[in-house]
């Protein structure tokens, strides 16, 4: 369903603002100039790694009931996590981050630049989800805490 959404945003992109639309290369994820493929793959996976293990520590069960106020102020971290990882791989890839846009605005646009590297903003960010959710998992819940009895 996300990939369908994707793909109907770019199409409603598309539609309403086609000069900006054409002049950006629909929004289509590619490694830009200077960086080679490896950077571009490595941009993604810290990018996706950064994303997702803020989402994990923000929402974590075991830190909401030590921390009450964590459920509402998870939205804080999660957002400037996507901020700063939007400031740091724009100028490499574009910032893919999420499959499901980079595929959206790479169908739309369906040109021979968009999908060159369309493999880098599917391979990326599935290993740096994984590699956040290992981390998470097995050294960040395996500490243990304290319990104030």
């Amino acid at each position: 369903m996300q990939c369908l959404g994707a793909i109907c945003g770019a199409g409603v992109v598309k539609g309403f603002q086609p000069g900006p639309y054409q002049a950006n290369g629909g929004g289509a994820n590619v490694v830009a100039h200077g960086y080679t493929k490896v950077s571009g793959l490595g941009a993604e996976i810290v990018g996706t790694f950064v994303l997702v293990y803020t989402v994990f520590s923000a929402t974590d069960a075991k830190r909401s009931a030590r921390d009450s106020h964590v459920p509402i102020l998870a939205p804080l971290p999660i957002g400037f996590a996507v901020f700063l990882v939007h400031l740091a791989t724009i100028p490499i890839t574009g910032t893919g981050i999420n499959p499901a846009r980079s595929l959206g605005a790479a169908i739309i646009y369906n040109k021979g630049h968009a999908w060159n590297d369309h493999w880098i903003f599917w391979v990326g960010p599935f290993i740096g989800a994984a590699l956040a959710a290992l981390y998470h998992q097995i050294v960040i819940r395996a500490i243990p805490f304290k319990s104030k009895t």
